[in-house]
């Protein structure tokens, strides 16, 4: 546990680099393409992450993915996602189990696809849910159907809700390998709200204690990890959740923690090259030291490298 000591000094700092009308406690930030905004600078790792078996892994250099905050899915981000997989062509796969209505949030999602006119947009098998709102394995039949879909699609994206359930489904080792297998082979991911978290490595699973700074406090399992030494948080301005990034970040120093605004999204090639559509900003969070955080805001138009963080 930090000191009170510590954590007034880490509110004090992160009041000098974040500043009135950075846009962290406003929700419309400033549309203007400026360089992202950034304090405390220094010198950049470059992010791995360990992968199943502990081995570290970067990201496919061909690897894309559409990161959505949560709220509403910004027009340009889902238009990018449908060209990235192939417009016309595209084969687009959304996968529903985090919802609790997973026939509606598909539709939905659905809905918003074919606006873009892709080839094709379909829905993946749903999970099954218990009275707890658990998810369980896929039954033989909806496996080798998701498998099937998941080999042919050019696209996926998972949706919002509870990412824990998106993790419960894969617990299935076979599955999991086929996700990543895809990635690393070009096709785009993209999610939003419980589906951005997931693409993480380090999934947060949790709220958290909002009135602490302490990474020990905010729950976390294996996700996806489709973006190496990323931690992706979510709904991060309008539901205050800098605290549980802050602390994971101090906890995990090698990481860099990305918390995307509702109604946003950063769009991501590479696993480092990244532009922010849609209303809010996304902010980037980095440990330069012991009990030092360097913040940097990127709002809606600008772009920046996720290892440079410029």
């Amino acid at each position: 546990m930090m000191t009170e000591t510590r954590r007034r000094a880490i509110a004090l700092l992160l009041a000098a680099a974040i500043g009135p009308g950075s846009g962290l406690a406003a929700g419309r930030p400033s549309r203007a393409a400026a360089p992202p905004e950034t304090r405390l600078l220094a010198p950049a790792p470059t992010f791995v992450a360990a992968v199943g078996s502990g081995e570290a892994v970067a990201p496919p250099s061909k690897s894309r993915l559409v990161i959505v905050g949560g709220g509403e899915r910004p027009r340009a981000a889902m238009a990018r996602f449908v060209l990235w997989g192939g417009g016309p062509a595209a084969r687009l796969l959304a996968v529903t189990w985090s919802s609790i209505e997973p026939k509606e949030s598909c539709a939905a999602l659905l809905a918003e696809l074919r606006v873009h006119e892709p080839g094709l947009a379909e829905c993946a098998p749903f999970a099954r849910l218990d009275a707890a709102g658990k998810a369980g394995p896929l039954d033989a039949d909806s496996r080798a159907r998701f498998l099937g879909q998941l080999a042919a699609a050019t696209a996926v994206f998972f949706s919002g809700g509870d990412q824990a359930r998106i993790m419960d489904v894969l617990a299935d080792a076979e599955l999991l390998r086929a996700v990543r297998e895809r990635h690393a082979q070009g096709v785009v991911f993209g999610g939003t709200s419980a589906g951005a978290a997931a693409l993480s490595l380090r999934m947060i699973a949790d709220d958290g204690d909002p009135t602490v700074i302490d990474g020990d406090q905010v729950v976390v399992r294996e996700g996806l990890g489709l973006l190496p030494g990323v931690i992706v948080d979510q709904h991060f301005v309008k539901r205050q959740r800098e605290n549980r990034l802050f602390g994971l970040v101090l906890k995990h120093p090698d990481e860099l923690g990305v918390g995307i605004d509702e109604d946003t999204a950063l769009l991501v090639t590479g696993g480092r090259y990244a532009e922010v559509v849609g209303k809010g900003p996304v902010v980037l969070v980095a440990a330069t030291g012991q009990d030092r955080l360097e913040v940097t805001i990127v709002r809606s138009g600008q772009s920046v490298d996720l290892q440079q963080r410029r």
